[in-house]
């Protein structure tokens, strides 16, 4: 059901890879409640992805662009302005971790990779908002968010490094989020339930996390579409003066102590 949320607003949407990943999930709903974007990716996953397929369905433009580079990005959003002027939206959705890919241990850490992946992950939110906040292309009340995961406050094995880049991407949020606010623009994270996306189920023991965050959880995990519904939401005018949160979207995970499911399971005098 559409509500007509975003009508008449126009974005930039980061990290659609495929119908798994949450980005895709959010461009169809965005276009469904109204809203015209551009879709973006690095040029290597666009290659590997279903970007296409996508921009057909919502009526979008495909402008590839490597989140890393201020050069690529300068191109991007010059390339919004031209075609819709000032903005409403952006939507974060980038992460990537070369020690997760090659199983490198935390306590083995391989620096260069740890770097790489903090830029794709975390400094890229910055690069964004600099080059967004420096061509001044945000229109007055607009929403600038990024995907999280509470690995960034808890220790999660095997999350490595990820961890590390999340909570940077959080601070990012707040600290730039704080002068966007002279500018009338909020900036939030939404730290969504474990999705099995590409790159979450990359992540070993991506299956122990889903199970476990599903028991734990009193309304059971968020859905990459779930996920989507809010983030229309924070994109809309309706939470104007919502700005600097990170803000959980994950079922009751992160107020939950315990719940009665994992008692169950241990609860060897049942």
């Amino acid at each position: 059901m559409s509500y007509g949320l975003l009508k008449g607003k126009k974005g930039i949407i980061f990290g659609a890879l495929n119908e798994q990943s949450i980005a895709w999930k959010v461009a169809e709903r965005c276009h469904e409640e109204g809203a015209e974007f551009i879709l973006s990716n690095a040029p290597i996953a666009m290659r590997m992805g279903e970007l296409n397929a996508l921009a057909e369905k919502t009526g979008s433009e495909v402008i590839g662009a490597d989140a890393t580079s201020i050069e690529d990005l300068e191109k991007l959003f010059d390339a919004a302005v031209a075609k819709f002027g000032k903005i409403d939206f952006i939507l974060h959705s980038i992460g990537m971790s070369v020690n997760v890919r090659k199983g490198k241990h935390y306590t083995e850490m391989n620096y260069d990779w740890l770097e790489k992946g903090w830029d794709v992950s975390a400094v890229s939110f910055h690069k964004v908002m600099r080059v967004a906040w420096e061509k001044d292309c945000m229109n007055e009340w607009g929403s600038i968010l990024a995907l999280t995961y509470i690995a960034a406050q808890r220790t999660f094995p095997d999350y490595n490094d990820m961890s590390d880049n999340k909570a940077y991407l959080e601070s990012i949020a707040r600290t730039f989020g704080n002068y966007w606010g002279e500018r009338k623009v909020r900036v939030n994270t939404v730290s969504q339930s474990p999705t099995p996306t590409t790159a979450g189920s990359g992540v070993k023991g991506f299956g122990g996390f889903l199970g476990y965050a599903e028991d734990m959880s009193p309304l059971g995990n968020a859905t990459a579409l779930d996920c989507a519904n809010y983030c229309v939401t924070l994109f809309s005018d309706l939470t104007k003066k919502v700005t600097m949160q990170n803000l959980f979207h994950d079922g009751g995970f992160s107020s939950s102590g315990v719940t009665q499911k994992v008692i169950n399971k241990y609860d060897t005098e049942q």
